[in-house]
């Protein structure tokens, strides 16, 4: 078992305090958005020595992943986990397919697109589906709403904008959702932008104020016009009325497949997706927007609602996140007075994360003490591992918390509901 040192990220949309307060240590002053735990190769945690994981899990993939793992993803650890924090919203955004991941990505290579370029799509031949669990109160937006609820959306700002060019850009967009294709249709339209839709996005607020606290179109206009506060003028922020707004209370999740149009709003979540960052943007960033790229990777299929992620307690005693992805799965690992040991759940390699309490890992070559904010990799061949409370147990000696909860992430490719 190997401790982790891993990178912290300071977008700007990162909370000051969401991360350090989880992990129990002094806020460095700035951002934090993204704690990276894994092998990118961007951003890769740093085991004892200072050498990078990726290159660790590099120099015997066998005995670090597992034979099944190797073969079916190559010598690589296939998922990337992050503590999420955000303060402020994301980008929207969507992630390819494999295909098309690994085409984008041989088509700038062979172009000589430099890989840190602004205007480059593809920084890896990997797709990135993911998953969010929220540990706060977390808001999103997240694929396509049904299509008659988007015209309920446009037709109230159309009727109660102010402005006539407001007016008519939402008119145009209403008759856009009544014809063929109707998500592609509207969703290019909005990116265009047009005269109208600096109007358009500064009515919202008086639109949505105007409307009944309990009018079913008010959430999804406030939530745009606080866009609009943040990001005014942006086509992202009249994107947002095409897309279900979730609420997430703590413990719930979902997961986004390729080509699912998302952006997080507001909240603190382990997110785990495939090793990864290939990123299409559409909207509520300064960054580069790749129109037809963008279009020719979304899935304008609408949803009638958002699937959560199932949630199984399994037979080793965790509680078990499976969404539909090969890559990854997340456990999340409590044990409170009466459970004195639980089975780490271990497709091949392994990521934990002690966010209370200390943990002490046991495994056949070993063991690891764990303290509130500290992580480890646990190879493959370090089977089986059991978790323990490291205070009652007399591994350690403390005045702090004796409960003890932490994440893990594995290789999904093994789990089934029937565990």
């Amino acid at each position: 078992m190997l401790r982790l040192d891993n990178e912290l990220r300071p977008y700007a949309w990162g909370s000051t305090t969401a991360i350090a307060e989880l992990l129990g240590r002094a806020p460095s002053g700035g951002p934090e958005a993204e704690l990276w735990l894994g092998a990118h190769p961007d951003s890769p945690s740093r085991v004892p020595g200072g050498e990078g994981l990726d290159e660790v899990i590099a120099g015997d993939p066998a005995y670090f992943l597992g034979a099944d793992s190797a073969a079916a993803f190559g010598p690589r650890l296939p998922f990337l986990m992050k503590v999420l924090a955000a303060a402020e919203p994301l980008s929207l955004q969507v992630h390819p397919s494999l295909e098309q991941a690994r085409e984008g990505f041989a088509r700038e290579e062979a172009a000589g697109v430099p890989r840190d370029a602004a205007w480059r799509n593809y920084k890896d031949d990997n797709h990135k589906p993911e998953m969010i669990l929220a540990l706060t109160p977390f808001r999103a937006l997240c694929g396509f709403r049904p299509v008659e609820q988007s015209v309920a959306l446009f037709e109230a700002l159309a009727a109660d904008a102010s402005d006539d060019d407001a007016r008519n850009h939402a008119a145009g967009i209403v008759a856009a959702l009544r014809g063929a294709e109707p998500l592609r249709t509207a969703f290019a339209a909005l990116l265009a932008g047009g005269d109208g839709l600096a109007a358009a996005t500064s009515s919202l607020r008086a639109v949505a104020d105007g409307l009944a606290l309990d009018d079913p179109n008010r959430p999804a206009l406030d939530a745009a016009a606080d866009l609009q506060d943040k990001y005014p003028g942006d086509p992202g922020v009249l994107v947002s009325l095409l897309l279900h707004l979730v609420e997430l209370a703590p413990g719930d999740a979902i997961h986004l497949p390729a080509g699912n149009v998302h952006a997080y709003l507001e909240g603190l979540g382990i997110e785990v997706m495939a090793n990864s960052d290939n990123v299409l943007r559409g909207g509520l960033t300064p960054k580069h927007v790749d129109v037809p790229e963008l279009l020719a990777t979304v899935d304008f299929t609408p949803l009638p609602e958002v699937p959560r992620t199932p949630r199984e307690e399994t037979l080793l005693g965790q509680e078990v996140f499976t969404p539909p992805f090969r890559e990854f799965a997340l456990q999340r690992i409590e044990l409170r007075e009466g459970t004195e040991h639980l089975a780490v759940r271990q497709d091949g390699g392994t990521v934990v994360l002690v966010v209370r309490g200390a943990l002490r890992l046991d495994s056949p070559q070993g063991e690891l003490i764990l303290q509130r904010g500290e992580s480890a990799f646990i190879p493959a061949s370090e089977d089986p591992v059991t978790a323990h409370p490291a205070v009652r147990t007399g591994a350690i000696a403390t005045d702090g918390d004796d409960d003890v909860l932490a994440f893990a992430v594995s290789t999904g490719m093994g789990v089934s509901p029937a565990l």
